[in-house]
């Protein structure tokens, strides 16, 4: 079990080195604000042509097939799972009521109203109806999808979708460093309200744990999986208090990688951010960027004019 080849979620690929690595960080930041944004509010048709258009865009991108196959197959077999349970459950609009009058008077008012109708009314509703609407679209038992079951169906598993893979794809293509500084230069105007380096340094710090998080995670799990633990003789109990201790053993490693991080950092004479400020990437907008930046105007273009 290889938990940094298997499932590389969240980390960066550095090689082969695609046309998406080659976008700047800002333009892609705003390509993802975009697929997060565009979604709300928006047509169920929309919805689903922005899912379709990011496995279009993994295609196109030229990502080796084994970094973004197990990712997708994942994230979009999750989001058809909540796409499932919507669709079949409750759309909590026709709601079951009791009536607050008895049963037999209800029927008694029923059959009078029935009595005094003219011929002329029950001749108009025996009409056919002008259009083929439905709002119930499949009954059978307790099975039942009406058009807004669907609609919440679709909004859900898309959404989901939408949030989880965009950010991935992001994070595949984009260095930490990259991100950062993207984020260290479009926060300069909140300077003055928020402490953005020492924000920046945070995310760093963060991007950069993921690895280490897998890497201890995988250790532990090769560690119980050589000692050939009988999980049946153990019992519910035991199983509990195993896995308690492994929980305990994963957070004692994890506070010790990021004390030797501090530790390496104080070492290194770092004693704040704004006086130890690194440059890690030089912006510079080529052609392709301003394709980029484009597109994204297109993209809400069209948002606003078919998408709502």
């Amino acid at each position: 079990m290889d938990l940094l080849r298997s499932l590389p979620i969240g980390l960066y690929l550095e090689q082969p080195v695609t046309w998406l690595h080659r976008i700047d960080s800002r333009v892609k930041l705003g390509w993802l604000l975009s697929f997060l944004l565009t979604p709300i509010a928006a047509i169920p048709e929309w919805r689903v042509a922005i899912g379709v258009g990011l496995i279009l865009l993994t295609l196109a991108s030229g990502l080796p097939f084994r970094a973004w196959r197990k990712q997708l197959g994942l994230i979009l077999g999750f989001a058809l799972l909540l796409f499932g349970i919507t669709l079949f459950a409750p759309d909590g609009v026709n709601v079951t009521t009791q009536p607050r009058l008895p049963a037999n008077e209800f029927a008694i008012g029923q059959a009078a109203a029935t009595s005094a109708a003219t011929p002329a009314d029950r001749a108009i509703a025996s009409l056919p109806q002008p259009t083929n609407y439905q709002y119930v679209l499949l009954e059978k038992g307790s099975i039942r999808i009406t058009r807004r079951s669907v609609e919440l169906a679709i909004r859900v598993g898309t959404l989901m979708f939408t949030l989880i893979y965009s950010t991935n794809l992001y994070l595949l293509t984009t260095a930490p460093e990259e991100i950062t500084a993207g984020l260290d230069y479009l926060m300069q105007p909140l300077r003055r309200f928020l402490p953005v380096t020492e924000i920046v340094l945070t995310l760093t710090l963060a991007l950069r744990f993921i690895p280490l998080v897998l890497e201890e995670v995988q250790n532990l799990v090769r560690s119980v999986r050589t000692r050939a633990i009988n999980w049946k003789k153990l019992g519910f109990r035991g199983a509990t208090q195993v896995w308690s201790a492994i929980a305990e053993r994963l957070l004692d490693n994890l506070l010790l990688r990021a004390e030797q991080i501090a530790s390496a950092m104080q070492v290194r004479g770092f004693t704040s951010p704004n006086q130890h400020l690194v440059k890690w990437h030089q912006f510079r907008l080529r052609g392709s960027d301003r394709l980029a930046l484009l597109g994204v105007g297109i993209l809400w273009g069209i948002r606003f004019w078919v998408g709502s």
